[in-house]
């Protein structure tokens, strides 16, 4: 992946990503970026077209010039494109879902804020086994946000989600045959749209011939077929509601 951001800030702060106090700052100021930093080959998995992950997340908060540095331990990467800032818990600040990948058990979608971690999915449980997002948002409607994500989009082509709820994320809903992400490709295709009032998850089928919209009612997942599989530009057009 591209080496993402440059650390020019005239103050610091670094936390080691275990439980920790934080900054009364970072949870009452408004979120202004969240990027990679500190390359890495230390994880050579190589998922996203090379070899090169991050070791750090880096926080901006509105109001200050100072820059919170989340580093992982050696044996974490973040293996993602870009960090997703996102108000899940609905206090009206955004926190950051990333993709970080372990040395033994693989990835997980993990939420932090400028204090730490806030939740995490189980990792997948083997090394060299990854994830990629497709939505955070409410997708049944029900004032709680949902984390969807195909479970290994190359294997097991698994659809996910989970819920946020009282500071705790749970296993929602399940759905086999779906993909969103090819070996080498640096992008994630798809994500989620508004085209008829209800949110509705923009996925590839898993042998990648038809595109799939996956709505969720709060229980059931159900996929519509809505055309064929051409190019990045299909899932573009059906994001655009065309």
């Amino acid at each position: 992946m591209l080496m993402r951001g440059v650390i020019t800030a005239a103050s610091v702060l670094f936390l080691a990503l275990l439980p920790a106090a934080g900054t009364a700052q970072a949870r009452q100021t408004p979120l202004l970026s969240a990027t990679y930093a500190e390359p890495t080959m230390r994880y050579p998995h190589g998922v996203l077209g090379d070899t090169i992950e991050h070791g750090a997340l880096v926080l901006s908060y509105e109001g200050t010039d100072d820059r919170i540095v989340l580093r992982l331990p050696d044996d974490r990467v973040f293996e993602d494109t870009e960090p997703r800032m996102v108000d899940v818990d609905g206090d009206g600040q955004r926190e950051v879902v990333v993709v970080e990948s372990h040395q033994t058990q693989g990835a997980r979608l993990a939420i932090y804020n400028g204090a730490g971690l806030v939740a995490a999915t189980p990792y997948i449980g083997q090394r060299n086994r990854w994830l990629a997002p497709v939505a955070v948002a409410d997708l049944d409607g029900d004032g709680f946000v949902e984390l969807a994500y195909i479970d290994r989009p190359h294997l097991a082509k698994t659809l996910r989600v989970w819920r946020f709820a009282d500071g705790q994320l749970t296993s929602v809903a399940a759905l086999e045959g779906m993909t969103n992400h090819r070996i080498g490709e640096r992008d994630i295709a798809g994500g989620v749209r508004l085209c008829a009032g209800a949110p509705e998850m923009i996925v590839a089928r898993a042998d990648w011939q038809r595109l799939m919209a996956v709505s969720f009612d709060g229980k059931t997942l159900t996929a519509r077929d809505i055309g064929p599989h051409k190019d990045r530009r299909s899932f573009a057009k059906a994001l655009a509601c065309d």
